[in-house]
This record gives C-alpha cells, structure tokens and sequence, in this order.
C-alpha cells in the first residue's frame, strides 16, 4: 500500500540546513541539528508567501496563539520564497515564526516532500512534520489533494493535539 510522499513517524530527517528569516528580518544558515538543539520544532511546509492559501495557513497558526506563545516547540515554515519575499511576509501578516527559504529545495528533499507542479515546477508538498532533538519525526501531516496539495490546509486543533500528547508523553 503507498502511503504517498513524506517521511514517516519514526524515521530520522537528514541534517539538511538553508536560509532561516527569523521575525525580526535577520537570516542565518541554520542546519536541522542546529534548529532542534534545544527542543522539538515544528516544520511547516507551504507553496510560497503571499499565494491565498498560505496567507490562510500562517494566520491560522498566528491566530491558534499557542504557537506562538510557547516555548516548548518552535514552528518554523520551510517554501522557496526568497529571503526577501519572506521579510516582507513576515511584515505583512505580523508573523512571530522563522521562516526557511529553501530555494534548492534541500530541507524539502530532506523530509521527502518534492513534487512537481503539473510535472513542471519543483516545489514542497504542503505538510507539517513535528521532529525532535534527534530529528526523529513524531508527527505528519501531509497534504492529500489528488491534483493540487497545495488547497489542503492542516487543522490546527488536529496539530496541536498532536504536539501536545508528544510533550506529555
């Protein structure tokens, strides 16, 4: 049976690192060891800044407000925008998350989430992967349009409760 694309809860991310934008517009190169070295973060993929669905997407996890209050787990959004494009998203939407700009696509290869748009343009599939200090993923969420998985947004409640029966377990 496939179970489509994406690593799978148990498995170990490999140490990929890109560009992270963080809320206050500075960038560093920030490797997956690096980002979980003092706890669990949340890694959200998403099409590219600005398109509606992903404006959606960031609110809901600004407006969730556990997110971006706690510091048990750090969220932090993966696409292809440029740093730039993503100084200007994180402005626009008044976002308190770091954002990865994965122009090589190398933290997508990582998670296994590259596809193709209509076999054209590479790009993240949309998910949500809750992965430890070992970078051991303990949670996915993985888009399932047929077509486009870029209209599939993750359920807020859905990741929280997830994130939260890790923490306590």
């Amino acid at each position: 049976m496939d179970e489509g694309p994406g690593l799978r809860v148990g498995e170990t991310v490999p140490d990929a690192a890109a560009t992270l934008v963080s809320p206050d517009g500075e960038t560093e190169t920030v490797s997956l060891s690096e980002l979980t070295a003092d706890g669990p973060a949340l890694v959200v993929f998403y099409t590219n800044d600005f398109s509606p669905d992903c404006v959606q997407e960031w609110c809901d996890f600004r407006d969730f407000g556990w997110f971006a209050t706690t510091e048990d787990v750090r969220v932090v959004g993966v696409s292809r925008s440029r740093v730039s494009t993503h100084r200007r998203f994180i402005d626009r939407l008044d976002l308190p998350f770091s954002l990865f700009s994965d122009r090589d696509l190398d933290l997508t290869e990582a998670f296994g989430v590259r596809y193709r748009v209509l076999g054209l343009v590479a790009r993240p599939h949309r998910s949500v992967f809750l992965i430890d200090e070992d970078r051991t993923v303990r949670y996915r969420w993985i888009a399932d349009h047929p077509i486009d998985p870029s209209r599939d947004t993750p359920e807020m409640s859905e990741v929280h409760e997830a994130v939260q029966d890790y923490l306590a377990g």
